[in-house]
């Protein structure tokens, strides 16, 4: 996949499909813009996903900066869902006064060859937000692309937005979240050494630091899966600051992995947030938690 970022001198060479979006979380409403681009690529035209780094709510100050796909887990998921071209278009003053008719022509039209556009009827683009999918079937036919607008996916019920999914994270209702993404909720990272007190209890586990910017579910014991490189573990998982062992504030995703003995520490994994089972608390004793640990094992087993 070709990653065009920090840039808005970019001139693609291939005709595209493209989809355009904030993509937080790349929800099942944001997969329906996915499929219909994906699908044009049997016509010869270049998957392309175009997006802005930061996002409009992070730029605007409307967003604690919190999100439920960080730019590297994006990129990750992207790649494995087909896309051929991602473009992180930088978000700024000069480029947020950028007249929506401007960007249709000089973006879309010249810069990225747009051939068909999807669009969700929610698409807000340009100075002050004035471009809208309407703008774009009016502009389309003359700068040679088609536009289909697709409508907003529904849930029983209610309409999926990245909104929805957030509120279900953070109340840690991750059955809900996997139903609203089409897939669980993830966190990503690189294996850190922790205080190797998994092995002084006889439960040895990996340890990832997600970043500040990552929307983590409440603290607590997860039933998880996790992921290195093509393998995949059933485990258990700890979000939060290890109460019972450290006053340190530092949040992290520690996860105790069935049938794993491996040094992994340096490597990438994806820590799947399948089931919450338990808050976090602290332990009036090592003892005490350590009894904890083997029933959570052995509940996430079962």
């Amino acid at each position: 996949m070709e990653i065009i970022t920090g840039t808005t001198q970019f001139n693609l060479e291939r005709d595209t499909a493209a989809a355009l979006g904030k993509f937080d979380g790349i929800h099942i409403g944001h997969r329906r813009l996915l499929e219909e681009i994906l699908s044009r690529r049997k016509n010869g035209l270049a998957a392309c996903v175009f997006t802005f780094d930061p996002s409009p709510a992070v730029f605007f100050g409307r967003s604690d900066g919190k999100e439920l796909t960080t730019r590297e887990e994006k990129r990750l998921l992207f790649k494995r869902l087909g896309v051929d071209i991602l473009i992180e278009f930088p978000l700024n003053r000069e480029t947020a006064a950028t007249p929506p008719e401007q960007f249709a022509e000089e973006i879309l039209g010249e810069r990225m060859n747009v051939r068909f556009l999807a669009a969700g009827s929610d698409l807000s683009f340009g100075a002050k937000g004035a471009g809208d999918a309407a703008l774009l079937h009016r502009l389309g036919p003359e700068l040679g692309f088609e536009v289909m607008t697709v409508d907003k996916v529904c849930l029983e019920g209610q309409e999926v937005s990245s909104t929805l999914v957030r509120e279900q994270v953070e109340k840690g209702n991750m059955e809900t979240v996997k139903q609203l993404l089409g897939m669980p909720y993830v966190v990503m990272g690189k294996v850190v050494r922790g205080m190797h007190m998994g092995h002084t209890l006889g439960f040895p586990t990996v340890n990832l630091l997600p970043p500040d910017n990552k929307l983590l579910p409440p603290n607590g014991v997860y039933f998880s899966r996790v992921r290195i490189g093509e393998r995949t573990y059933r485990a258990v998982s700890n979000v939060g600051y290890k109460p019972t062992v450290t006053e340190d504030k530092m949040m992290g995703v520690e996860s105790f992995l069935y049938d794993f003995q491996e040094d992994i520490y340096g490597e990438y994994i994806e820590v799947s947030l399948d089931t919450f089972h338990r808050p976090e608390r602290r332990f009036e004793s090592l003892e005490a938690l350590k009894i904890q640990i083997r029933e959570d094992i052995a509940a996430g087993r079962n």
